[in-house]
């Protein structure tokens, strides 16, 4: 039975955040509130889990999977970083962006694009999240909450229960998030590219 947690956004209860960590590593999936949108997440590790957001999303092989770190060290473990790109990641995280880099062997090869062997790696500004990474002690795979044939992120908690409740664990009511995805940044050449605008502001960055 898929379970629903009220969370604070500024000042997550512990006893919800230890709970909903147990779920995630006994292989649950979870929605989730971020700094841009909803979002579904899962233990970055478990392929089980991984496959199910796969299924959920119905996701395509080339879809560049993101980890969800709670630190700057995280990003440096699980991708390569040139001087230029550790300076901007520093100065836009936390925050509403999905770096692309190239993936280091920490990665699982399942998590990398299959033809670039990168992987998208954030650094939320949320509380919640914060709070759960720091619980978990290691990154979470996540993707926005986009189902099949929608074009925009799902916002309503409670609307989300109704559409998939039956293919989740646990459902994380945690304050209003809006449609807007993160703006994904991809430094993997010589110069920065803006794959997608989303939230995070590009004002000065190109």
């Amino acid at each position: 039975m898929t379970r629903y947690f009220t969370i604070h956004p500024d000042d997550p209860q512990p006893r919800l955040i230890s709970q909903t960590a147990a779920i995630l590593r006994h292989g649950g999936v979870i929605v989730y509130p971020t700094d841009s949108c909803y979002a579904l997440g899962c233990l970055a590790m478990d392929k089980t889990a991984v496959d199910r957001i796969i299924r959920i999303r119905r996701l395509n092989p080339k879809h560049n999977m993101t980890l969800i770190c709670s630190n700057l060290s995280d990003i440096s473990t699980y991708a390569k970083l040139d001087n230029a790109a550790f300076r901007l990641i520093k100065r836009l995280t936390p925050g509403p962006y999905t770096f692309l880099l190239k993936a280091t062997k920490d990665v699982p090869k399942r998590l990398w694009h299959p033809q670039r062997k990168t992987i998208g790696l954030r650094v939320p500004d949320h509380a919640v999240v914060r709070d759960i990474l720091d619980s978990l002690g290691e990154p979470m795979l996540s993707t926005s909450l986009i189902l099949p044939d929608e074009q925009l992120p799902e916002t309503e908690p409670e609307q989300i229960y109704k559409r998939i409740g039956n293919v989740v664990d646990l459902i994380i009511e945690g304050g209003v998030c809006g449609f807007d995805p993160t703006t994904v940044l991809d430094l993997t050449g010589p110069d920065l590219e803006v794959i997608r605008k989303g939230r995070g502001d590009i004002t000065g960055l190109i």
